[in-house]
């Protein structure tokens, strides 16, 4: 079979697939496929560019590869001293996402962004025993302490994090995707404003944001008058008549409570995240996810790709401190409905539909890591083993799809891969999202080792 990208030239994609790999010309070829998603057509300008940047792509294995084991600790090292030298800037925090086009670095919910490094900088410090992975995790979470608000009476021990990309609030998730980074450094270096800061900021949120008759919290507040949003959320401006369930979510991500209870021995907190642990499994869907709620997307059937794993994550946590197995239930039926979206060479697209449709013009490795680490866990939980298979397609995306030391472009040499293309500002925004790629994926890899090899003490 062969596919033609124009009239002179054509790749052959039968040899890529047989040996295994994401298909460079297939990829680039879906690319070209589905802009007519966009107004403007896909440019051979653009075009080149993008191929121009992939070509150096490391997708295929070297020669006489070494171990297995020896293959994963080099990856994990090339990856957190990429996330230590590149990602993290000079005040600690996450560059966020890249511009292929333009070659530049766009703030992208710093805050959890910088949280997830921190988590993958701790998980890589602790498999490789260097001391730098720590100190740069240490320096980041110096920064996000920073983002504590002091001076406003209303905002006081809340937390400045704003989403960005036209969203200017404080979101309760551009905060909770980041605490379990803090907690899990705190956890290792034992400085207390690393749990400290994160648990005033959940104590803000649940004194002025949480519904306890519904069991969610709403999503947004406004970081100059403390007013929380509760009838129109920025995330549906054209949305009129918004409801309950457009501004507010059962926000479980990050299972802030649950760590904030560890830190603190504060039944309060454990009771709100066994309350909210509730409200997931109750407003599941039969699909495992949870399309009520925005980031997914119910009126088109809408997925996105990473939301509903933090979901069951914290559900698995919440199985692990009451032995309720129906929290486990719930979580493994999201882990079902990632492995059908997992294609066999462990890829999964950015934009995924509850009718198994696919949209495959940006690959989503965050996600291909992120559901490697819940089938992980399920796994681990003795109620996972189908998915292993899952996990190897996982580990072969990750190890294949990354950028070489190498690369031409010192912004993205040694990073793990991860596409993002949408229309912005009237032309194609094209994006290399390599901070959450590389922190899931030096996660997942953690993780994995540890399943694999055993944890090292």
């Amino acid at each position: 079979m062969r596919l033609a990208t124009s009239p002179r030239n054509t790749f052959s994609l039968a040899s890529y697939r047989q040996a295994g790999k994401l298909s460079l010309c297939y990829l680039v070829k879906r690319m070209e496929l589905k802009m007519n998603t966009f107004k403007k057509p896909f440019t051979k300008f653009y075009f080149l560019i993008v191929l121009t940047i992939l070509l150096p792509i490391r997708i295929f294995p070297a020669e006489g590869q070494d171990s297995l084991k020896t293959e994963i600790l080099k990856a994990i090292n090339n990856g957190a001293n990429y996330a230590c030298n590149v990602l993290l800037d000079k005040e600690g925090k996450s560059r966020c996402d890249y511009n292929w086009i333009e070659g530049k670095w766009h703030p992208y919910e710093p805050a959890w962004h910088t949280g997830q490094i921190i988590f993958a900088l701790v998980d890589a410090y602790k498999i490789t025993g260097n001391k730098k992975f720590l100190k740069n995790a240490e320096r980041a979470g110096d920064w996000w302490c920073s983002l504590q608000i002091k001076d406003n009476p209303k905002l006081n021990g809340m937390l400045n994090a704003i989403h960005g990309d036209g969203i200017d609030y404080i979101v309760f998730a551009t905060i909770s995707d980041g605490t379990n980074g803090l907690f899990n450094l705190w956890r290792a270096t034992g400085i207390k404003k690393y749990a400290e800061v994160p648990t005033q900021a959940g104590e803000w949120m649940l004194e002025h944001m949480y519904v306890p008759e519904q069991k969610i919290f709403y999503d947004n507040v406004d970081p100059n008058s403390g007013e929380v949003l509760k009838e129109n959320s920025p995330f549906w401006k054209g949305k009129k008549n918004q409801t309950l369930y457009d501004v507010a979510r059962p926000n479980n991500e990050g299972y802030i409570f649950k760590d904030m209870y560890d830190y603190t021995k504060d039944e309060k907190y454990k009771k709100v995240f066994i309350d909210l642990c509730e409200s997931l499994v109750e407003k599941q869907g039969p699909e495992g996810v949870w399309m009520d709620f925005m980031p997914n997307n119910k009126a088109e059937g809408r997925i996105h790709p990473r939301f509903p794993i933090w979901y069951a994550e914290s559900l698995i946590e919440g199985y692990k401190i009451t032995g309720n197995k129906k929290y486990l239930d719930a979580a493994k039926k999201t882990a079902e409905a990632y492995a059908k979206m997992q294609s066999k060479d462990g890829t999964i697209f950015y934009i995924n539909y509850v009718n198994g449709k696919k949209n495959q013009n940006s690959v989503c490795g965050s996600a291909t890591s992120f559901a490697g680490i819940l089938w992980l866990k399920l796994i681990e939980e003795g109620a996972g083993d189908e998915f292993k298979i899952n996990v190897e397609r996982s580990l072969n995306f990750v190890l294949k799809n990354r950028y070489p030391l190498n690369h031409p472009d010192k912004n993205l040499a040694g990073a793990f891969f991860e596409t993002r293309m949408r229309e912005k500002h009237g032309h194609i925004w094209f994006t290399a999202r390599v901070d959450i790629s590389t922190s899931f994926g030096l996660r997942f890899l953690s993780d994995y080792y540890n399943y694999k090899f055993g944890k090292k003490e």
